[in-house]
């Protein structure tokens, strides 16, 4: 039945929380739980004991695009042997622990528990205001401490910090540009997609 998360779901994600954070931690460092992969992991976890539509919303908005290209870069990768997108080589390094790799596959479970969060609680449409507001507070964040991070590429893409432009034009344009670009239609996504579910349960 709709509108119930599982008990063993909430337990079983706090307790991965739980070995998660530390390992991290110790191998990246504080910055790295500015990544918003790694908000969204301690948000769903918040989200599951709430069972709240609205962060789960709101993580979507932020998550579901970059996630699922996370997916095709790794399962391509795997079966091709080349990144069709980016992102996922680390996850190849043998200099990186296998723990730590394994633990990465968050990743991909993250687009469907969010989907199936949303099928079953319901999408809430202020989800992507926040994950705006998100954005504006956490990258410029990202673009002055540990700038040599570029943690969520806060100074460029995939990890490269640019030189075609000023730092703060491209800082600006990414608060303008990803909201309008990513947010804002995946909150048109999700909208339409709960209302079909919604139609036809």
């Amino acid at each position: 039945m709709r509108g119930h998360v599982p008990l063993w779901l909430k337990l079983a994600w706090t307790v991965w929380l739980i070995a998660w954070v530390p390992i991290y931690l110790r191998q990246y460092g504080a910055q790295n739980f500015l990544y918003f992969c790694d908000i969204g992991n301690v948000s769903i976890g918040v989200a599951l004991w709430l069972e709240s539509a609205l962060i789960f919303s709101w993580v979507a908005c932020g998550l579901l695009i970059f996630q699922s290209l996370y997916i095709v870069d790794l399962v391509g990768a795997l079966l091709t042997g080349h990144h069709l997108v980016g992102g996922t080589e680390y996850m190849f390094d043998p200099r990186l622990s296998l723990a730590v790799r394994l633990l990465s596959l968050f990743h991909v479970v993250t687009p469907p528990l969010l989907l199936w969060a949303i099928w079953r609680l319901g999408y809430d449409p202020r989800g992507w205001k926040l994950q705006t507001l998100t954005a504006w507070i956490v990258v410029p964040i990202n673009y002055f401490w540990r700038p040599q991070m570029d943690v969520n590429w806060a100074r460029g893409l995939f990890f490269h910090e640019q030189h075609i432009m000023p730092g703060w034009m491209y800082l600006l344009g990414y608060l303008i540009v990803v909201p309008l670009g990513v947010y804002l239609p995946t909150h048109l996504f999700l909208r339409w997609l709960a209302r079909r579910w919604k139609a036809h349960p």
